[in-house]
Order: C-alpha cells, then sequence, then structure tokens
C-alpha cells in the first residue's frame, strides 16, 4: 500500500464500527459527515467526490457503505490494476468486510485485518488466497517482487498441483500452504542479489542492506549517485533490497546525501560519532585521519553496519570517489530503514488561518497531519482537534513567544518533525520572523543549522476581514502593529501618519490590549485628518471561532471599548465605498479603477 488508508464513513449508523477502527488504526484519517459526530473527524462534504479523490490520489479508502457506492465513486477512474490502491467495503455493523480493488496491493491483507478488529469475515475471492492463504505478487512489508508479471502464472501452476522449492530467508512463504517440494518444478528466490527471473522463478528481494555514506561539504550529489549506484553495479545488489541510506549526524543536512536518498527512495537517518565508533572493531579500513576529523574511525563504513545491526555482515566495503565513500552492509533479515538512526530534524512553521478548518490550507493540514510534535500557544493548538491525535503537544502561554521557538527548533534538533502552530499567516506578525532571527543570531547552535526549515502560509486575519465584509483590500494596503512591545509608539504613530497621507487601506493588528487602550485613539485621530468621517472601518473579532463577529461601521464613529486583542480592525481609503443590497446585508470595498472602464 501506499499514501494514508482514509476511513470514510456515510451514515451516522455506523459510528460504532468506524470508532472500533479508529481505536485500532489510529494512523488512519477519517472523514464522516457532522452529524456522526465523531470526535476526530474530517468533513465529509459529497462522499463520491471525497471517495474519488482520495483513490485518484493513491490513498487506499475503505468504506463503511454498500459496495455499490465505492465502486460507482471510482469507476471513471479504473485503469489499471497494477496501481490502484486497496478499495475496501465494509458492512455497517462490520460483519462483512469484502476488498473490491487492489487486492493485491494490500488489500487482502488489510480486510483481514479489519475483520479480526471487528470479528466480521473477510471476503476474499482471489484464488490464490484461498488456496494457499496467502497472493505471491502481495508480499508482507520489508520484501518486494521483482517480477510481479510472472507471479499469476506461477500462481496457476501450482494451482494445477505442481510444486515450489523455496530458497533464501522467507518464514512468511513457509507458514502457508503451499506445496513446497525440494524437487519441486518452480522456484522461489529470496535475495539481495540483482538476479533476473521467469515465470517459472519468482524473485523477492528483502529490504536488508544498509548503504553508508560519507562525503565533503556540497560534493555535487551527482558524484554520489555515481557512486553508490556504480557499486550497486559491480556488487550486484538489487535497487529494491536497499532499506536506507545512513551517515553521521554532522552530514544531516547534506544536500548530496539528501538527493542520493530522494533517487533511491528509500530514507536518509543519522547516527552520532560514539555510535559509529562502536563498529570499529567490525570495520575493514578504519582510518586513524577520519577519526581526528569527526571522532569515529569510518563514516561509511561505521554507518552501514551500525543500521543493519549486531548481526551484519559488511558485504562492500568502503569504495572512494573524488569527495566521497560509500560502504555496504547486510542484515540477515530485512528491516525498517525509517526506524535505525535520526532523521534530519524538521521544523515546519505552519499558519493554521482564523480558525475555521475550511480555511486550513492543504498544504497546513499535511504539515499537521504529519508532524510528530506540535508547538505553540495553547489556544491555537486547540483548534483542530481532529488532527491532534498522535501528536506529542507542548503548550506556552502568550508572551513566551522566544521561548516555544526555541522549545521547538531543540524538538527538530533532535530529528522529530515539528510543527510551530500559529494562528492566520506565519509570517505576519508571527513566528516565522522569529525562527529565522534567532538561526542567524546563532550560528554557533550547529543543530540548529542542520534542520530543514520551512513555512506554511495560512489565510490572515486581515484577509479573512476583508472576506467577510466584502473586499475593502481591493487596492493597495499596508499593514501596522499597534502595540508597542517590540516597536517605540513614536515609531508606530510616525507608520500611521505615513499610511494616512499616502491613502492606504490598513490593517490594525494588536489594536488595543487590557492595559494599552490609547493608541488605537490615537491612530484614529491621524485618520480622521486625512480622510472622511464616513470612511468605512471593519472590526472583525474571533474570525473563523465561536463566537465570530463581524461589524461594519465608519471612522468617525469607531467605538475603541469594542475593539480588543482579538479584533483586526481594516480601515479603508478615501476612496473606499460601504454599500447595501436589497436583502439588508451591508459590504465594504476599495475600488480599483474597474469602474472607469464602465463608462466607455
Amino acid at each position: 500500500m501506499s499514501g494514508k488508508p482514509a476511513l470514510v464513513l456515510l451514515t451516522p449508523n455506523a459510528r460504532g464500527t468506524a470508532q472500533a477502527l479508529m481505536t485500532a488504526f489510529p494512523a488512519w484519517e477519517v472523514y464522516a459527515p457532522d452529524d456522526a459526530a465523531l470526535v476526530h473527524a474530517l468533513p465529509l462534504g459529497r462522499p463520491t467526490k471525497a471517495i474519488a479523490q482520495l483513490f485518484a490520489a493513491g490513498r487506499p479508502v475503505i468504506g463503511i457503505c454498500a459496495a455499490g457506492i465505492l465502486i460507482r465513486a471510482v469507476a471513471p477512474l479504473l485503469q489499471d490494476k497494477h496501481s490502484e490502491p486497496p478499495l475496501i467495503a465494509v458492512a455497517a455493523d462490520g460483519s462483512s468486510v469484502v476488498p473490491l480493488l487492489g487486492g493485491h496491493h494490500g488489500a487482502n491483507l488489510l480486510a483481514r485485518r479489519i475483520a479480526s478488529v471487528l470479528q466480521g469475515i473477510a471476503a476474499i475471492t482471489t484464488a490464490g488466497d484461498l488456496a494457499f492463504g496467502l497472493g505471491l505478487d502481495e508480499p508482507p512489508d520489508g520484501y518486494t517482487l521483482a517480477n510481479p508479471d510472472d507471479a499469476k502464472g506461477l500462481m496457476a501452476n501450482l494451482l494445477r498441483g505442481n510444486g515450489v522449492r523455496i530458497e533464501g530467508h522467507a518464514p512468511w512463504l513457509r507458514e502457508t500452504n503451499l506445496p513446497i517440494r525440494d524437487d519441486g518444478s518452480m522456484l522461489i528466490e529470496v535475495t539481495h542479489r540483482a538476479i533476473e527471473g521467469s515465470p517459472d522463478h519468482l524473485i523477492y528481494h528483502p529490504r536488508s542492506v544498509a548503504i553508508g555514506v560519507g562525503c565533503e561539504r556540497n560534493t555535487r550529489p551527482v558524484e554520489l549517485i555515481r557512486l553508490v549506484q556504480g557499486t550497486l553495479d559491480e556488487a550486484g545488489i538489487a535497487r529494491d533490497a536497499i532499506a536506507g541510506i545512513y551517515s553521521l549526524d554532522l552530514k544531516a543536512d547534506e544536500p548530496a546525501m539528501q538527493e542520493l536518498a530522494k533517487w533511491l527512495g528509500v530514507p536518509f537517518r543519522v547516527f552520532d560519532a560514539a555510535t559509529l565508533e562502536a563498529e570499529t572493531p567490525r570495520m575493514a579500513t578504519p582510518s586513524a585521519v577520519v577519526f581526528a576529523e569527526v571522532g569515529t574511525h569510518g563514516v561509511s563504513e561505521g554507518a552501514a553496519l551500525a543500521a543493519a545491526g549486531p548481526l551484519a555482515e559488511l558485504i562492500v566495503p568502503k569504495r572512494k570517489s573524488e569527495r566521497a565513500t560509500c560502504a555496504m552492509a547486510l542484515a540477515p533479515a530485512p528491516f525498517d530503514g525509517e526506524t535505525r538512526g535520526t532523521p534530519r530534524g524538521e521544523l515546519h512553521v505552519v499558519g493554521t488561518g482564523p480558525g475555521d478548518a475550511q480555511w486550513l490550507t492543504p498544504e497546513a493540514r499535511i504539515a499537521l497531519a504529519d508532524a510528530t510534535d506540535w508547538v505553540g500557544y495553547g489556544l491555537y493548538l486547540d483548534l483542530y482537534p481532529e488532527l491532534q491525535p498522535g501528536k506529542t503537544l507542548h503548550r506556552y502561554e502568550l508572551g513566551e513567544e522566544e521561548v516555544r521557538v526555541r522549545a521547538a527548533l531543540d524538538l527538530a534538533a533532535t530529528g522529530k518533525r515539528v510543527a510551530l502552530v500559529c494562528s492566520g499567516d506565519p509570517g505576519i506578525y508571527a513566528m516565522a520572523t522569529l525562527v529565522f532571527a534567532l538561526l542567524e543570531k546563532e550560528p554557533e547552535r550547529k543543530d540548529w543549522q542542520r534542520i530543514a526549515v520551512s513555512v506554511a502560509p495560512g489565510i490572515s486575519a486581515l484577509q479573512a476581514a476583508a472576506a467577510k465584509s466584502g473586499a475593502l483590500l481591493g487596492h493597495d494596503f499596508c499593514t501596522i502593529s499597534l502595540s508597542d512591545l517590540l516597536t517605540p509608539l513614536e515609531a508606530i504613530l510616525e507608520r500611521v501618519k505615513a499610511a494616512a497621507e499616502a491613502d492606504f487601506v490598513i490593517a490594525f493588528y494588536n489594536p488595543v490590549s487590557q492595559r494599552r487602550r490609547h493608541q488605537l485613539e490615537m491612530a484614529k485621530d491621524i485618520l480622521l485628518r486625512h480622510r472622511p468621517n464616513e470612511t468605512p472601518v471593519v472590526l472583525a473579532r474571533n474570525l473563523g471561532r465561536e463566537g465570530e463577529r463581524v461589524t461594519l461601521t465608519t471612522l468617525a464613529a469607531l467605538d475603541i471599548d469594542k475593539v480588543d486583542m482579538l479584533t483586526v480592525v481594516l480601515v479603508g481609503s478615501s476612496a473606499s465605498r460601504a454599500i447595501a443590497l436589497p436583502d439588508g446585508r451591508r459590504f465594504a470595498y476599495t475600488p480599483r479603477g474597474y469602474e472607469k472602464k464602465f463608462d466607455r
């Protein structure tokens, strides 16, 4: 299977079945209608459209519904049975589980697991699965079938009574009802070697090879890729046998290693020098020079051995190019490359928007869903409870901005995937600026410098306020924070005066606080000197959250007592207009000049 499984609930009467599966498979993403009242479910929307989109994205889809609904939803997308993801129908009471598509891409195995949880029946119809208890083209995790097109023919021969020989470590094959015989005419081989299969000879590659790499700083990716591929070819090792790429932690941010892992489609992980140094007795080419430089007698050999485990064999000693090295170790059984070593830490500065789930961007949702840890002000962390399961939450109070950013950087430096959660857009009066300021200020924090940092933008309060009230930002605008905690009041008032004279629409952030009420009043006085009393003003409070209130007033009538820290204030330019529609709704907008075309 590829992609995170999606559990789709269509009606509230199957809520109990859905909850049982949510408990058993907490990593699944759940979609349900609002009246199902599932706490961590995402909004379903139009069912057939949602199912089709998930299926088209390669996501396994488990629908608690009639099989016909799933079939009709994905029918226009059915083209290649070799690439389709699992599609499984589950009865509302959990009594039956039917793999409709992708039986040999994980659906049959997943159906059995679901049926076991629900104490129902998995309706498997694939002949090989029924006869022998497995599908040959559906190996378990850790194994890849090198010649899947030959599996159907070999299975047909077995069903006709032919026997099969097994070579290599394959306990999962020996635990089935396969007709295993020493003189079998068919052969199933499990090997890390790159060899050709045939209709009578299936090849499975176990992910049991660890590749250790080292290189000089900023080595070109192509050099490292050529070195590794050349070594694989020379040693006759299959790419599908590679579990991961490994190195010293000082190289966690090395572009060449990152690109090598992407090219091979495997994880990249690192170890500290002490862990690699412990592998010295098993190294083939220990180096005192390397030890003096980085604290271990070998980077590539040490990393390969550390990843492959204590029973591993160094099958390819260190190979060198001009600026890079690689070595390969073989474990006695496949292993999950993600679990060895430490990944490069990631810090995603995530803008969640005003708080409404409909305004959360796909990029931000993915960053939140994939993170191991969330860091932020407690109110922001609780805006999306449906994405919280499985996350470690690190709560901080208002005013602890630097503390929380440092905590996020420290967590990411340990290899965590961290979401620094901000409301609105993280680059607008939020944490993104502080992240980069600390990275610049403290270059000696090498562990911070190796972190992969990204910013996921969000819908800002000024955008939401303008959209809720019309189109006040239709022409040139600016934003000004009225908080004088970080900016002197004199500088703030100069900016207000400049914006007023330039006739910008202005979005005021942090307009007031419990102890700071005068700045907005002073800004109002300045603006009244430069634009009409009837200039539209929007007060938008708690946007996208419970208690949302959007008020349209005028500059002269602006009441400071109706503004608090949860309010963003938009003040129109001298050209901004307020209109009333026949149904009583009122909007504000700022003309951009299109009206000049109306008269042509």
